[in-house]
């Protein structure tokens, strides 16, 4: 099932490990990065016969610039390779998941050059999601958080999540 919408905590970070079947993800490009014509920005967890696997379409972002100038062939070609840059959330420790719940989630999707990853529209349940306080607004424990999408006498719900992030003295 699909879970209600979730009121985040001001000046939050959010990030998850694992993401439920279904979930639909989109890249974004980076400012100065424009999106190639035809490529779909939108990736979902499937369940394949290996497990639940993410599946991609062809997603690439170019440089704004480089686009519109009149430059050489050759000079387009060097800025075209792929960099090595990964705007994907920062590693985070895998939870122990047994073999069978595993399957019903994806992992964090690939890096994609000049893009990162917006947040889904829609969670399912079974999704945990992690807060953390931003820098800046974390004076009071606790500054971080869990909380998971679960299905509880027939109603869709958040678990409670008990942290405020402020700045507050």
């Amino acid at each position: 099932g699909i879970c209600p919408h979730l009121l985040a905590p001001d000046f939050a970070d959010v990030t998850a490990e694992m993401y439920s079947l279904e979930t639909k993800l989109y890249y974004d490009c980076d400012p100065g990065y424009d999106r190639e014509a035809g490529s779909y920005p939108g990736i979902q967890c499937k369940r394949e016969q290996q497990g639940a696997v993410w599946k991609y379409g062809q997603f690439k972002c170019f440089e704004k610039k480089n686009f519109l100038s009149m430059a050489p062939t050759t000079d387009l070609e060097l800025t075209q390779k792929p960099e090595r840059e990964t705007r994907s959330p920062a590693p985070q420790e895998q939870e122990d998941f047994s073999e069978s719940r595993q399957k019903d989630f994806c992992g964090p999707p690939k890096a994609v050059p000049h893009a990162s990853i917006k947040l889904p529209y829609e969670y399912y349940v079974g999704q945990v999601l992690h807060f953390k306080c931003q820098a800046g607004y974390d004076k009071r424990p606790p500054t971080s958080g869990s909380t998971m999408c679960k299905e509880e006498n027939g109603k869709i719900i958040w678990t409670p999540l008990d942290m405020r992030c402020t700045n507050d003295s």
